[in-house]
């Protein structure tokens, strides 16, 4: 998504190991790269470039990873995209998001 990063720390996105199964479901659906495969698991790679958009829950086989989806930041950005406007999100108590 042009190279965005969320806030640095503050990432909704978990990954349950004991669940996954490593079929590398998020890896393929992430649009940002989220995702390495480490010894037949899931490994969050890059934390700070989720955008929270819920793909890899969303097709995880196993429900082993969560993630708050269409909150924060990545709402901010794709709404201002749409609707012209500067980006807020409800990180700083602005909920106009």
């Amino acid at each position: 998504m042009n190279g965005f990063q969320y806030i640095s720390g503050v990432v909704s996105l978990t990954v349950d190991e004991a669940k996954c199964v490593g079929c590398r479901m998020c890896v393929n659906v992430c649009p940002q790269g989220v995702f390495v495969i480490e010894n037949r698991k899931a490994k969050i790679h890059r934390r700070d470039d989720c955008m929270e958009c819920g793909a890899c829950a969303k097709n995880c086989l196993t429900s082993a990873i969560t993630v708050q989806c269409g909150i924060g930041c990545a709402r901010a950005l794709i709404r201002s995209v749409v609707f012209g406007t500067e980006p807020t999100c409800d990180c700083s108590g602005d909920s106009a998001a």
